[in-house]
């Protein structure tokens, strides 16, 4: 599976997960854009080296690739670099983020404010220029990018699973509008040991959850034979699994509700059934793939990669 002959825009490109998306593209012919403002974790300074840095090793090891340096909030300029250099675009990874992590009563404007200029309208403006360029060629393929403290909700952030959530309705949105035009937009939820989380699992873990773990899915996602559309999966180290919104099967009061009726009931509206099973908090999904390595490991004890 290549990608020969089709334009990758990754974003936040130049260090942890976006920097091996676009060597991963690179490799398997792609032209890639690479856009990275250089800022730190939390959105901080710029420095134009880090996504030149990313174009130089996929031209060394005999790819395309160019660079870019806006800031996601222009995502028109991003476009308009793949468009001078290559005169299209068929992939879009909306990969860059920042946090500005803080209990809820002590987040300022400030750390409100960035977090949805980068998460939800950066990706905006980005999707927005691909998508009219999409159209036109009727091919398209973009991956945006959630969190499980989107799905879960996080202790500490607010900000960012506001913004992580809403990649959820924005991909299913934009699956329905364009499926007739060849466009597919799916969604991951990642867990990878980057600089926004580094300090965050323990030494045992980290082993766990490289980057390069995470590339796979997003190339296949991103690839033309790919006709998932609308999807959202969760990815942590090779674990990976898709997630749905769930409901309970409910409670049908008739003609006429109350309070009271509800409080009788409330037990039988959650009820899920108990051949179903969910993930209500980030943790539990951790844990989740923290086990099936254990008992991996315990099935080949002669295993020594992890």
């Amino acid at each position: 599976m290549d990608f020969k002959g089709r334009v990758v825009v990754v974003t936040g490109a130049g260090i942890g997960l976006g920097r091996d998306y676009a060597l991963f593209f690179g490799s398997r012919g792609a032209k890639v854009v690479v856009n990275d403002l250089g800022v730190s974790s939390k959105g901080e300074g710029n420095n134009s080296k880090v996504a030149d840095q990313v174009v130089a090793e996929i031209k060394s090891k005999g790819g395309e690739a160019t660079a870019n340096y806006d800031s996601v909030e222009f995502g028109e300029k991003i476009i308009k670099t793949a468009m001078d250099a290559y005169g299209r675009v068929d992939v879009l990874i909306n990969n860059a983020g920042i946090v500005r992590d803080k209990v809820f009563k002590n987040i300022t404007p400030e750390d409100w404010n960035l977090i949805v200029k980068v998460h939800l309208n950066g990706v905006y403006a980005c999707t927005k220029a691909a998508w009219e360029v999409m159209l036109k060629q009727k091919f398209g393929r973009i991956i945006t990018v959630s969190s499980p403290s989107g799905l879960y909700g996080s202790f500490g952030q607010a900000n960012y699973a506001m913004a992580k959530a809403g990649m959820v309705g924005f991909t299913r949105t934009l699956a329905m509008e364009g499926e007739k035009y060849n466009i597919r937009t799916n969604c991951i939820a990642p867990v990878a040991l980057t600089r926004m989380t580094e300090n965050l699992f323990p030494e045992d873990i980290k082993e766990l959850l490289k980057v390069e773990y995470i590339t796979p899915l997003v190339a296949f996602l991103s690839h033309e034979s790919c006709t998932e559309n609308g999807s959202i999966y969760e990815v942590q180290g090779t674990l990976v699994t898709k997630v749905r919104w769930q409901r309970s099967q409910g409670v049908f009061f008739g003609p006429k509700i109350s309070m009271e009726d509800v409080a009788k009931r409330i037990n039988d509206i959650n009820d899920f059934g108990k051949e179903n099973t969910y993930q209500d908090e980030d943790q539990k999904a951790m844990s989740l793939v923290v086990n099936m390595f254990d008992e991996y490991k315990q099935k080949n004890k002669t295993m020594s990669k992890f």
